[in-house]
């Protein structure tokens, strides 16, 4: 009787951790399509000490937006600064 009780608690387990590893695997898998899309990405941009901001660029996935951001940044002075990917934006 104890035996199938514990066997009963190991399959509820087993399925649990199961469920929760595919639902974990969706927004993995969301989040990896959202970063090699193309259209607008959203960063924060890290300038050290002082500057930090919010920014919106456009760009074939989300590391042209960082380097077209990185650019802009540096042509204005800003070397210090690096964007820091946060999403996508839809629109």
């Amino acid at each position: 009787m104890e035996i199938r009780r514990i066997w009963a608690a190991v399959l509820v387990g087993a399925a649990m951790a199961g469920a929760s590893i595919a639902a974990a695997g969706n927004f993995t898998t969301a989040a990896h399509s959202d970063f090699y899309s193309a259209g607008r990405h959203q960063f924060y941009v890290w300038c050290g000490r002082t500057g930090n901001h919010m920014a919106i660029e456009a760009g074939k996935d989300a590391e042209d937006a960082q380097l077209r951001l990185y650019g802009a940044a540096k042509a204005t002075g800003h070397t210090a600064c690096w964007p820091v990917w946060q999403g996508r934006v839809a629109g």
